[in-house]
């Protein structure tokens, strides 16, 4: 399979270093970074970043997410503008699968109206009933009312590395894998994708800066990790996961590589390494 890298959002926190712990004094840089994948089976995106009605009509985001996150909100950016510029068309994207559906990773769902949507159902069925004020701000139905093919996926399947209540893709490529990693929300999940003799695993939002899963003992920068014990459904969950990830990277380090979603380093390390990419800082966009 070929493998690209795509950054489907950038974003701007206020806060710098103390948030992320790198960057500048003050503002910090964020990505989306989301994977489309070429197979016999067509093409898989993983995770959308923001689309382009979100980018025509930034209110749809909500107040509190464009004030904290700060988007730099570009056409050129969303996925459906990086799948064309790869030459191909949005319908030839078959298959869509979500880590969660948080507004900045399944925006985009409506520019592939014909892929199939791959979520846990849990996760579905929260973001269905948005029974709490943080679901309400994390979760924008609009996103979805278009009404997107969904497949809706259990716990059940093979361990992987360690990791029980692994489910192929059904209908997609079988090897990319659901990982469930609750904790940031109810049905959240890495997705495991086969690069080769190895594995990539896309953990989604289960932690946010690679210094949080390093082996020889995890850097967690105090604004972040305040941030994510404020958005967690259930933070024992979260925290355990990644703990289980840390012990991942530091046992199979040779057949596994980790990243999360919103790493600006680990995304520049993977799209340098890519064979063929989409570049980062597409126009209309130079990031923070």
């Amino acid at each position: 399979m070929t493998i690209h890298h795509l950054d489907c959002a950038s974003m701007c926190p206020v806060g710098g270093r103390l948030l992320l712990g790198s960057g500048g004094l003050l503002t910090g840089r964020m990505v989306a970074h989301c994977l489309l994948v070429e197979s016999s089976d067509g093409l898989t995106l993983v995770d959308t970043g923001f689309g382009t009605a979100d980018v025509a009509d930034p209110h749809r985001l909500g107040r509190p997410f464009l004030a904290m996150m700060r988007p730099r909100l570009s056409p050129a950016r969303t996925a459906l503008h990086q799948v064309r510029a790869l030459g191909y068309r949005p319908e030839d994207v078959r298959h869509i699968v979500l880590t969660h559906l948080d507004l900045d990773h399944a925006g985009g769902l409506a520019d592939f109206p014909q892929a199939q949507v791959h979520v846990f159902a849990e996760e579905l069925r929260a973001a269905r009933a948005r029974a709490t004020r943080g679901e309400r701000d994390r979760y924008r139905p609009a996103q979805w009312a278009h009404g997107p093919r969904w497949a809706e996926h259990g716990t059940g399947g093979e361990s992987w590395f360690g990791f029980e209540a692994v489910r192929p893709v059904t209908g997609s490529d079988p090897e990319i894998l659901l990982i469930p990693l609750a904790g940031h929300t109810r049905g959240h999940v890495g997705v495991a994708v086969r690069r080769g003799d190895g594995w990539l695993l896309d953990c989604g939002d289960a932690y946010f800066s690679h210094t949080e899963v390093d082996p020889a003992g995890p850097h967690r920068p105090p604004g972040l990790t305040a941030f994510q014990r404020l958005v967690a459904t259930d933070n024992r969950a979260r925290l355990h996961n990644q703990e289980r990830l840390r012990g991942l990277r530091a046992e199979h380090a040779a057949e596994v590589e980790l990243f999360c979603a919103h790493d600006p380093y680990e995304f520049d390390r993977l799209r340098t390494g890519a064979a063929r990419t989409v570049s980062g800082r597409p126009a209309g966009g130079t990031g923070c």
